[in-house]
């Protein structure tokens, strides 16, 4: 349904004879009275960008190898002491989960009648999507904070400081990927929540929450944090141990918890990790300044961002759907 900004796939024949490949989804637009100055609306940036001088955090999703499971979820709320809100505020639509599977469908099927429709929903194809913070380099959260309780780190992390915020919720309209959650109670040491929420509101139930990550209170604003505290537990050995960071050394709850290795993270400014040769990532190219800045782009044929087109260039980057339609021999 138009989608394509969001979910990418195609199939195996396309994909091996080249005809697959990142679509351009805005036309040239012009920039000055003539209509010689042409130039492409990714190329025109107001930001000044962000300079990583130790380490740029990205993260790969390949959807071919997703099933859908909902590990990393429950993982991620494990980790990070996610708030678990009950049937009725779901419904209410004031879920915690600061990472969800989204679920796309689709079909080949021709759908200008109702015959049509009906052929489409009675075998669609389906794709998973785990939907998680971006970590924008031109993060439209932050801009719009009265009180700068949402930043960006040195390293390419969005983050919060939830002391600092004010819960005006600026941030989560202006984000387009629906992924800031609002605490609308306090969910720990609440008796309306503890039947749903007993890791919160019990004394045993406190014993498995995570003492390396804050428990937050009502009125606030959280969202993926990359696992941060992964992160800095990661950089403080090695500094211990006087050395520089090895790749792999730092493993975010969701990919540890994915038993197909759909998720990759690592640093992007280490041309020799993981998530750098996956996604063949290089410096993006500054054609007014006429020199490499330190935001990213991937050569891997497969590799999008969601919503790429409204230029908040995201550090996590998704590996399109590619799928075998060839009929197997008899």
């Amino acid at each position: 349904m138009g989608r394509q900004t969001v979910i990418q796939e195609t199939s195996l024949e396309n994909f091996n004879d080249g005809t697959f490949g990142k679509k351009k989804y805005a036309p040239q637009i012009h920039t000055w009275t003539s209509p010689d100055h042409q130039v492409d609306p990714e190329k025109l940036n107001i930001w000044k960008g962000h300079e990583y001088k130790q380490h740029h955090w990205g993260m790969a999703i390949d959807l071919n190898s997703c099933t859908g499971c909902g590990a990393c979820v429950v993982a991620c709320n494990v980790e990070n002491n996610v708030a678990l809100v009950g049937r009725e505020e779901v419904i209410n639509r004031r879920e915690m989960h600061w990472l969800r599977i989204d679920r796309y469908y689709s079909s080949s099927a021709d759908i200008d009648d109702w015959k049509g429709l009906e052929d489409a929903t009675d075998n669609p194809e389906v794709v998973f999507q785990p939907m998680l913070c971006q970590h924008c380099n031109n993060a439209p959260c932050e801009t719009v904070c009265p009180v700068a309780a949402t930043t960006h780190s040195t390293e390419g992390l969005n983050q919060m400081t939830y002391n600092r915020c004010i819960g005006t919720r600026y941030c989560a309209n202006n984000c387009p990927y629906k992924v800031r959650r609002f605490n609308w109670f306090k969910y720990h040491d609440n008796e309306q929540f503890a039947s749903v929420n007993p890791q919160m509101n019990t004394d045993l139930g406190k014993m498995v929450l995570n003492p390396d990550v804050t428990v937050r209170s009502r009125g606030v604003m959280e969202k993926c944090s990359f696992c941060v505290q992964r992160i800095q537990a990661g950089k403080l050995t090695a500094k211990k141990e006087r050395r520089p960071m090895k790749d792999g050394e730092v493993i975010t709850a969701c990919q540890a918890s994915c038993s197909t290795g759909a998720i990759v993270f690592g640093d992007m400014n280490n041309p020799e990790s993981k998530v750098s040769k996956l996604l063949q990532i290089r410096p993006l190219y500054d054609e007014k300044e006429k020199k490499y800045v330190n935001d990213k782009e991937a050569d891997n044929p497969r590799a999008y961002a969601v919503l790429e087109e409204i230029g908040v260039r995201p550090n996590i980057f998704y590996l399109a759907k590619v799928r075998n339609r060839d009929k197997a021999d008899a």
